[in-house]
């Protein structure tokens, strides 16, 4: 029977990596999404407008991003790489934090501001924050979390094999080729 601890890692270990891909792709969707519109009139005739999170907080969908790589570097790699990574993950992420609470608050005026240029005046203007705002905010914070866990359990966490490590010590096969022929030219079997 297994070990229930080894067990209780590896589920962590599954369940956190689940969550953190899941929670810091969908902060890069969530960052590239429409987070307000607006509506005015301008000279009589109604004009609106639309602004992304990636006018008005550029750096979420991009740090959603990194902290998405992130994981798939903490996937493949083991010991202090693999710490260091996941320090990197939680840094993007909170920085995914602070950029979607800046956007937050400054979203409205970025759609006023989007009605100005179109010529709306100082008349009926008004502004809805989507919620997509809202939502990078909250998937960047759980992506955080993900990450803070990995931080302090990953030195217990599965790693990969050294199967998979680039072969460093094994003789290319190219290079024993010639040897085999030569092997053959005197006499001997090469395979023995």
């Amino acid at each position: 029977m297994a070990d229930p601890q080894a067990r209780r890692t590896r589920r962590t270990y599954a369940l956190t990596v689940v969550v953190g891909l899941a929670a810091s792709a969908l902060t890069a969707v969530a960052g590239s999404r429409t987070w307000a519109t607006g509506h005015a009139s301008a000279a009589g005739m109604r004009v609106s407008a639309t602004v992304p999170g990636s006018q008005t907080a550029p750096l979420v969908a991009a740090l959603g991003l990194v902290a998405l790589a992130g994981w798939g570097v903490v996937l493949v790699t083991r010991r202090r790489i693999r710490r260091a990574v996941a320090v990197v993950g939680l840094l993007a992420s909170l920085g995914a934090v602070a950029a979607a609470v800046h956007g937050l608050t400054t979203v409205g005026g970025d759609v006023m501001s989007a009605l100005r240029d179109q010529g709306a005046g100082g008349g009926a203007l008004s502004s809805q924050t989507t919620g997509w705002p809202f939502f990078a905010l909250a998937m960047s914070l759980v992506a955080a979390g993900t990450f803070a866990v990995a931080v302090l359990r990953v030195h217990g966490w599965p790693e990969m094999g050294s199967k998979y490590d680039a072969p460093t010590a094994r003789p290319d096969a190219s290079d024993r080729e010639p040897d085999m022929w030569r092997a053959l030219d005197e006499g001997k079997d090469p395979t023995s």
